[in-house]
């Protein structure tokens, strides 16, 4: 399949892009790439994208897409989300499809986490 009009890369806000790559290399083992101090790209999370620095917050409540990751098993993935200092904001529920959970990272960014 050709990547053209494909979805190839999402970027984030974060008001402290240290403490948003040391969470999602703890939680999900993403790998980061630093361009100057106010941005930072990551890899290994299914689509690359990367964190721009700013003081605003990517939430569905202020009309934001919720980017969901896939997990074999949602509560190993709970545990690390919240070891890694996440915020859990609705815990496992079902949905048409599966169950997921929705976190919060430490910049405020909302997240979802899906399983069958």
């Amino acid at each position: 399949m050709s990547a053209h009009e494909k979805i190839n890369y999402v970027e984030f806000p974060a008001s402290d892009l240290d403490k948003v790559k040391t969470f999602f290399i703890k939680a999900f083992s993403w790998k980061f790439t630093d361009y100057g101090s106010q941005y930072t790209a990551f890899t290994y999370s299914g689509v690359d994208g990367g964190f721009y620095k700013a003081d605003i917050k990517s939430q569905t409540k202020q009309g934001a897409a919720l980017v969901v990751l896939f997990s074999e098993n949602l509560q190993h993935s709970i545990d690390k989300v919240e070891q890694a200092g996440g915020k859990i904001t609705q815990p496992i529920f079902n949905f048409p499809g599966g169950k997921r959970f929705q976190f919060l990272d430490p910049c405020g960014n909302e997240w979802g986490v899906w399983s069958v």
